[in-house]
């Protein structure tokens, strides 16, 4: 016993210390924000049971974030529930986020607080487990090799079939609805979202129509069945591939809609239109070259292109490759657990690219609110699946997930990302074939 008491008056002083720091923290900068210590104290005291609360399960999950602060530190903490909500989620903590400028609010800090309280700390041990640590060096860069190209896309999409059930529509598009009244649910967003797409390409009866990333088929199968036209997808995806080959056959499409296992830049043959839906993420900007020739060497003379893809702001773009900034931090955090070698360019660049080789650029139209809610949706449904998700990919997977899709609908609210829908043809000299004005577009 009396070995042992020096080591606990020593957790008794740090957890004295970190309680008085929180204290000022709960009353100088987040009010609305209460506190759950590893003992079972609360900050405030009289913290009501179904206030929103942060929960810290152990010291060392302080200790940890002292010595390596950093968005890889706090994943950890959070797959692994060290760190934890109580009563709420990423919208809720958000919400609390103070109006006032964090430089206005670190006058009224005391810096000194917090100086003495953390490093109490410093030489506590980190505890463990740490999971994402075997991820983190484990993510091939996107070289634009199919060797590489397949195993990025493996890594997110061919996760399970059945966890993307949990939370996408019926129908599995897993690209941002397109909501005609913000109260749709998404189901009916989707729906529309793929007619909007076939409207856009003006799709008749007879053509051809590429899919580049068709994922489990929604697009492919929609233009067959409403559209008439004859629809080709590709996916590296091998869960993806599967399940949308059986979704073909059962909607009996066989005749109007093939599907192949392959990587896009080694595609062969002749559009009449292409789509590229929520793909272009996940080609790497030294690949873009590339990337664009095949679209241009696919698609037919005056064809029609529609590219959709997230993209960051110019400013934030050119802070994130400069390695600038939180806005750096988030997007390497995503691209190495949850989009191996994902990288977004900027609306600027991907017209650019569309010019440079030989497209025509038509129409832009940004659908930054429509992501904003089809990703709240997406949070929302595999929240309420927890359990099922869990039971197909893990507790810590489970909660990677919900914290990025979080994440990212809070990114699009706030503008620090965008997403567009650009539509291009094959350039030609002459009429471009398309109608004087959008009209047709939302009969």
């Amino acid at each position: 016993m009396s070995i042992a008491a020096p080591t606990d008056r020593k957790a008794t002083r740090r957890l004295d210390s970190f309680r008085r720091l929180l204290i000022h923290i709960n009353e100088r900068i987040l009010p609305g924000l209460g506190f759950v210590l590893w003992d079972g104290s609360t900050i405030p005291a009289d913290l009501r049971p179904d206030a929103l609360a942060f929960v810290i399960a152990d010291e060392g999950a302080i200790a940890a974030m002292i010595r390596r602060p950093n968005i890889d530190t706090f994943l950890n903490l959070w797959v692994t529930s060290r760190f934890d909500l109580r009563n709420g989620s990423f919208f809720d903590l958000a919400a609390c986020r103070p109006k006032t400028r964090t430089r206005t609010l670190m006058k009224s800090f005391d810096k000194l607080l917090a100086m003495t309280a953390l490093a109490r700390f410093l030489f506590v041990p980190r505890g463990g487990p740490w999971p994402l640590e075997a991820v983190r060096n484990d993510k091939a860069r996107a070289d634009g090799s199919e060797a590489t190209n397949k195993k990025n896309v493996h890594y997110h999409y061919d996760l399970s079939n059945r966890f993307y059930e949990l939370f996408l529509d019926p129908e599995m598009v897993y690209t941002c609805a397109y909501f005609k009244d913000w109260n749709n649910d998404l189901a009916t967003a989707q729906a529309d979202k793929l007619d909007m797409i076939c409207r856009k390409l003006r799709l008749k009866p007879g053509e051809t129509l590429l899919d580049i990333g068709c994922g489990w088929g929604a697009l492919v199968c929609h233009a067959a069945s409403h559209y008439d036209v004859h629809a080709h997808g590709v996916t590296l995806a091998e869960k993806q591939f599967a399940y949308a080959k059986e979704k073909v056959a059962r909607l009996g499409l066989e005749g109007k809609v093939t599907l192949e296992l392959r990587d896009y830049a080694l595609l062969e043959g002749s559009f009449d239109k292409i789509a590229s839906i929520g793909m272009f993420e996940q080609v790497g900007i030294a690949n873009y070259p590339t990337y664009f020739q095949t679209v241009n060497r696919l698609l037919k003379p005056g064809g029609l292109y529609l590219h959709h893809s997230i993209a960051l702001r110019s400013k934030s773009f050119e802070r994130f490759r400069r390695g600038r900034r939180r806005d750096a931090a988030a997007a390497t955090a995503i691209g190495r657990y949850i989009f191996p070698g994902g990288e977004l360019d900027h609306l600027g660049m991907s017209i650019a690219n569309l010019e440079r080789h030989n497209f025509e650029v038509h129409d832009v139209e940004a659908w930054r609110e429509h992501y904003i809610r089809t990703t709240r949706l997406w949070h929302d449904r595999l929240s309420a699946n927890r359990e099922a998700a869990e039971r197909e990919v893990g507790r810590e997977k489970t909660r990677l997930w919900i914290a990025y899709l979080a994440v990212v609908s809070i990114a699009f609210t706030q503008g620090t990302i965008g997403i567009f829908q650009t539509l291009a043809s094959n350039r030609i000299r002459g009429p471009s074939g398309l109608p004087p004005t959008r009209a047709d577009l939302y009969r």
